[in-house]
């Protein structure tokens, strides 16, 4: 495994480049400088060049098999860290060709550098060379790294959550066979945080496995409330509610929640209140439950047409009674759980091109999320912008999209770090990316 720090066509903005004669007719070159968004033209000739200075913080890693669903893993060096260089701790799952090929891995990326370069006009320090200043890239003591601990996983990894019970750290799979499992990654989180990484696979027994679903599924969330109480959604529209035991169990009701036509696809438990969750689906719906009530009686909100194809993801605002949501249709909408039942949401973004592949709040800011799509892009918006009155703007992008991240393959997942603030995670056919950008 290897981290790389790269940027690579990762950005707002381009450089076109045009070839011309000065008035001797010599060779020059005349460069014209102008922002570029995803779907524009691009002439023969044209270079996208990245716009470095948007970037606070960008760098690149690589896991082999490309994992599809990660979760940040809370640690206990602080929050609020905005000083560099930076350490997280990620859980990941992978996606490979062979079901047996397949691991849970945990992450410590560590000696995360900022790497905000300078404006080509913006003068240097006074006790700063051009080469010094070129040389930081090469130190080799300002590389990122990261350190591993992998255990094998039974089938691909469709999407996995991690959550601190007491003094474990838990984490919850839901794989391609059908099973869902609950794992004790305590002892790999201490040996990563002792520099004692295990890149080789080891063999590890799940704390708990589950196999009642009729099927697969990739909906799942650890309760925020209660400790230990999990929810799983299943591609044959069942939803379960797990309930911890003593000594590593868990009982889970044999009588799903059922409301839904097709495939749950996302499912979130309030912030606030311990009995209440929400889920969408295939069916194009979103509803709202109560799982104090009996399973066929607990759906107590929903809309219905909620997108006009399916709805992929969902995320609960955790400072403001809203719901954002994604869809196949490449549609972000925002929902005011206020207003739920009148069927309207209260802000409608259309600027992806491919369906919605996951959308998440911002930890502490109500009015900010970030969204990634099938088409390459990772958006960060916030709700409390409006267009000024009289704006003679020419691009054509809403006033509330903040920045757009490029560079990744088939995007799939994104997390914001809660504890260093407007971290973005994402992962991808193509690997991770973490970065944080000027706008947030």
């Amino acid at each position: 495994m290897e981290e790389e720090e790269h940027m690579e066509e990762n950005c707002e903005g381009s450089e076109l480049t045009d070839e011309g004669m000065d008035d001797e007719g010599n060779d020059t070159q005349i460069t014209e400088e102008k922002v570029f968004l995803p779907g524009g033209k691009i002439s023969p000739g044209d270079e996208l060049v990245c716009d470095e200075t948007a970037y606070v913080m960008y760098h690149q890693a690589q896991t082999g098999s490309p994992c599809l669903s990660f979760d940040v893993i809370r640690d206990n060096l602080g929050d609020n860290r905005v000083d560099f260089p930076l350490t997280m701790f990620l859980i990941a799952g992978t996606q490979a060709e062979r079901a047996l090929a397949n691991n849970i891995i945990v992450m410590k990326m560590h000696n995360l550098h900022k790497t905000i370069k300078k404006d080509k006009d913006e003068p240097l320090e006074d006790d700063e060379s051009e080469s010094e200043s070129d040389s930081d890239e090469e130190d080799p003591e300002k590389q990122p790294e990261l350190d591993c601990f992998l255990f094998k996983h039974i089938g691909g990894v469709n999407r996995i959550r991690t959550v601190a019970v007491d003094d474990k750290q838990l984490a919850a799979s839901w794989s391609e066979t059908g099973t869902v499992n609950i794992w004790n990654i305590t002892d790999a989180l201490q040996q990563l945080s002792r520099g004692e990484g295990e890149k080789k696979p080891k063999a590890q027994e799940a704390l708990f496995s589950f196999k009642g679903h009729q099927a697969e599924g990739f909906a799942i969330d650890w309760s925020p409330t209660c400790a230990g109480v999990l929810l799983t959604g299943d591609c044959k529209k069942n939803i379960h509610v797990w309930q911890p035991r003593p000594e590593g169990k868990w009982h889970v009701d044999q009588r799903p929640f059922t409301a839904h036509t097709a495939s749950v696809e996302d499912v979130q438990w309030s912030p606030n209140e311990a009995s209440v969750f929400a889920s969408c689906s295939v069916d194009k719906s979103i509803r709202v439950w109560d799982s104090r009530a009996a399973p066929n009686k607990a759906c107590m909100l929903s809309t219905e047409d909620a997108h006009s194809s399916d709805v992929n993801v969902i995320s609960w605002n955790r400072n403001e009674p809203f719901i954002v949501s994604g869809g196949d249709d490449g549609m972000l909408k925002v929902w005011d759980l206020r207003q739920f039942q009148n069927g309207k949401s209260v802000a409608t973004f259309k600027h992806h091109s491919a369906p919605i592949t996951s959308v998440e709040w911002h930890p502490t800011d109500g009015t900010v999320f970030a969204a990634s799509g099938a088409d390459d892009q990772v958006t960060l918006w916030d709700l409390a912008i409006e267009r000024d009155v009289g704006s003679s703007d020419d691009i054509d992008v809403p006033p509330q999209l903040l920045f757009i991240h490029q560079g990744q393959k088939d995007v799939k997942e994104l997390h914001w770090h809660a504890q260093i603030p407007g971290t973005v995670i994402s992962t991808a056919n193509s690997g991770f990316n973490v970065f944080r950008t000027i706008s947030v």
